[in-house]
């Protein structure tokens, strides 16, 4: 783990000339040290941000012009759709498809997530990348140990650091790791001039991270997929979706109410948004969603205590649903 460099500028050299480091907007070393740690992860090469909203924002506006259009697999995480929405004035526009068959015709980046973020549904990234448009890959739920969509033939890999790669409840970071290294480096030259830059303490602590994330994922994804079949047989439950890749799952109760009932009642599982923490967390997700999730669909990112444990938590809950 790298020394924390706090630093926004650095002298330059006895000829009066930039060195390496000059202004923390275009490069900072702590950062510069987490995109080196992303890049092996990924294959690729890395471009760290400040939140993943953030690379979504930057990778967007840097690789498309007005008129342009996005195909969005349907049911991915709905901050993506919104941000796309909030650009429409700019002339960017977005379709969103069913991420499971090929992407529609005529668009200039496809957009997918694997898996999608709460539907759990996964891509199908051969056909996906057999269009003639760069595709992106939100694999912020799946993380490098579980996949890397750069080696079957992505051009972008997004993630969300501040989920499991930070894994602590404590970062705000998005990455995007580009399988061109010249496109990383357009990227940069984008948020230097953008001004999207990521703050050097966070990017220490997401090196802190990193160093767990194997074994973290590893061990919340076994715990998962015991969670799933119990909650496949409760009675309680009527949809379970689990892809069988990571520590994410969703599951639908009868009603909005239940839901309630259930996020309100736990005791050990946290009842919050986000995802990845080491934390258990659970939430209803038409608070946020709105109709275009099931009202008694519930989000649970399964942590790191004892799958008994949050098994027991989980069952008195949902005994009030």
């Amino acid at each position: 783990m790298g020394v924390l460099d706090r630093s926004i500028l650095w002298p330059y050299d006895d000829k009066g000339d930039p060195r390496a480091y000059f202004y923390s907007r275009y490069a900072h070393p702590t950062v510069v040290e987490a995109e080196e740690r992303l890049g092996e992860l990924d294959r690729g090469t890395a471009v760290l941000f400040p939140s993943g909203t953030g690379a979504a924002t930057a990778l967007v506006l840097s690789l498309l012009k007005p008129g342009d259009t996005i195909a969005l697999g349907a049911g991915v995480y709905y901050g993506t759709s919104v941000l796309f929405k909030t650009l429409a004035p700019w002339g960017l526009e977005h379709v969103e498809f069913d991420q499971t068959g090929p992407p529609p015709d005529g668009v200039q980046l496809v957009w997918v997530e694997a898996p999608s973020n709460p539907f759990l549904t996964m891509p199908d990234l051969e056909a996906a990348v057999a269009h003639p448009a760069p595709v992106v890959v939100d694999s912020t739920a799946a993380t490098p140990v579980l996949l890397r969509p750069l080696e079957q033939g992505a051009d972008f890999v997004l993630h969300s650091a501040t989920k499991y790669l930070g894994g602590h409840d404590d970062i705000l970071l998005g990455v995007v790791v580009c399988r061109d290294p010249t496109a990383a480096e357009e990227l940069k030259v984008f948020r230097g001039r953008t001004g999207i830059t990521p703050a050097s303490d966070p990017a220490w602590l997401l090196l802190r991270s990193l160093r767990t994330l194997e074994a973290r994922v590893l061990r919340q994804s076994a715990s998962a997929a015991i969670i799933a079949e119990r909650l496949g047989r409760h009675p309680k439950v009527s949809v379970v979706r689990f892809p069988h890749l990571g520590a994410l799952l969703s599951f639908d109760v009868a009603d909005g109410d239940a839901a309630r009932r259930v996020e309100t009642s736990t005791r050990l599982i946290v009842n919050s948004t986000s995802l990845g923490s080491v934390s258990s967390l659970i939430e209803s997700r038409a608070r946020w969603e709105g109709d275009r999730v099931p009202a008694g669909l519930l989000r649970l990112s399964v942590g790191l205590e004892d799958p008994e444990a949050i098994w027991a938590d989980l069952a008195q809950a949902l005994d009030r649903a």
